[in-house]
């Protein structure tokens, strides 16, 4: 399969430099060519498989020459085998409604699914080419921890991980700044999170800085960490689907995971709508509800991992919309870029074709948190408790499905907020409280963050 970046379709590119990649060298994000449809008797022979050999089907056709399938199956059980749920993901019954939990792996967030098989993936790379990678990552609180212990220790390879400096919360600042292994770098920003994503944007788009230090990066917009995400809604789907177009509610924040299920909307796979699910930093939701795209401060919620107010994986979504154009792409993020773009109507409906959205404020997530609790006896994270309140909403809640990204223990003070009482961290997981932190506090200042990697490398 080739590779195109959404703003340059003319050079091709292949798995391995767009997975090593991660960004293009033009700004732009890498899509394929050419997606197949997957065809109902071809479905049909899917619905069947375990959750890894379902992944090595959905996979393998997008990953080209980079190894074979033998390998990749191998890697796959590799990656999954350390999460606490034998199918990797569970799902659970909300009423009508059904919540697909994706927090079973070592750092309790969904980015672990996508993430332990990066970290192979990066594993086998450098097992046949021994120049040394520096991985940079810009983080809301999840993708960071995930992307530390998928590659904590591995050799040939530094990460270094960009966080908003106390704007995440302490579990999540803890399950990445407590690792010793030598290629492992914490720095946490002053400024939010779209500060740490430009910074890493900054970086990869100077391309001298990103040769000399050979760098890669794992952030969502990075192509394999989609295509392994895909993998959940098609499994979710045999599961609970009974052969009629399911509704997916995602909580929503750089809009990566619910890219990923319109991809598996693209392969064939019969969904409904993809529910767009925000907090009060609500982008997205202006965007598709009414086409405003204008950026706003970004304000911390109990829901940190949705506080962004650029969502990069947008783009990708734009250039389908905008018939595979790179050259209106350009136009379009220099627009966004200036803060003066708005979504015209007939790509909005375009996008309404595919996707609703709907957002919860603070009172409200909390809320959702004490209902659920109340009516089915079970505790959820805010950022369920968004994707679950928007789908009420919405009064989508038959034939739909939540993704719920991150264990609730990671936000207790939420979760105090609505039941007066914490999740406690698995057992498996209790250490954590217990070990050093080792992290640097840096100002948001791009010669400051480059000295401090080139002096780290």
């Amino acid at each position: 399969m080739n590779y195109i970046s959404t703003r340059n379709n003319q050079k091709n590119f292949t798995f391995k430099e767009v997975f090593l990649k991660g960004l293009a060298d033009d700004g732009g994000l890498f899509v394929p060519k050419s997606i197949k449809q997957y065809k109902k008797e071809e479905l049909d022979n899917l619905k069947n498989l375990s959750y890894n050999d379902l992944a090595a089907e959905i996979i393998y056709p997008f990953i080209g020459d980079f190894m074979s399938k033998d390998d990749l199956i191998s890697m796959i059980s590799k990656s999954y085998s350390n999460f606490r749920s034998n199918d990797v993901v569970k799902i659970s019954n909300l009423g009508s409604l059904k919540v697909l939990e994706l927090f079973h792996g070592p750092t309790l967030a969904f980015k672990d699914i996508a993430m332990q098989l990066i970290g192979n993936f990066y594993q086998y790379h450098l097992g046949r080419d021994q120049k040394k990678i520096n991985i940079i990552v810009a983080t809301s609180g999840d993708t960071g921890a995930a992307a530390i212990d998928a590659l904590k220790g591995k050799s040939n390879l530094n990460v270094f991980v960009l966080h908003p400096n106390n704007k995440i919360s302490p579990v999540q600042r803890k399950l990445m700044t407590i690792h010793e292994e030598s290629n492992v770098f914490n720095i946490a920003i002053e400024g939010n999170f779209d500060d740490c994503q430009n910074l890493v944007k900054a970086m990869f788009n100077d391309e001298k800085f990103s040769n000399k230090i050979n760098m890669s990066g794992v952030n969502s917009i990075n192509w394999a960490r989609i295509i392994a995400q895909t993998v959940y809604y098609f499994y979710a789907y045999f599961k609970v689907g009974n052969n009629l177009p399911l509704s997916f509610s995602v909580p929503t924040g750089n809009f990566g995971d619910i890219y990923a299920g319109y991809l598996a909307k693209k392969l064939g796979l019969p969904i409904d709508k993809l529910i767009v699910a925000t907090n009060k930093n609500d982008i997205l939701h202006r965007a598709i509800s009414g086409g405003d795209y204008t950026q706003k401060k970004v304000e911390e919620t109990n829901t940190p991992s949705m506080d962004i107010q650029i969502a990069s994986n947008f783009e990708r979504l734009l250039y389908d919309v905008k018939d595979c154009n790179s050259e209106v792409i350009k136009d379009v993020m220099s627009k966004i870029r200036n803060n003066t773009y708005k979504i015209d109507k007939s790509d909005l409906d375009k996008i309404k074709k595919n996707f609703t959205s709907e957002m919860l404020d603070e009172k409200e997530t909390v809320e959702m948190i004490k209902i659920i609790n109340d009516e089915y006896q079970i505790v959820i994270d805010p950022h369920t408790a968004v994707g679950i309140g928007a789908a009420r909403k919405l009064g989508l809640e038959k034939n739909c499905l939540v993704l719920s990204t991150a264990h609730p223990c990671k936000f207790p003070q939420a979760i105090e907020d609505a039941i007066f009482k914490t999740e406690n961290l698995p057992d498996s997981l209790k250490y954590v409280n217990e070990r050093k932190e080792k992290f640097e506090v840096l100002p948001n200042d791009i010669k400051k963050i480059k000295d401090y990697i080139i002096n780290s490398v």
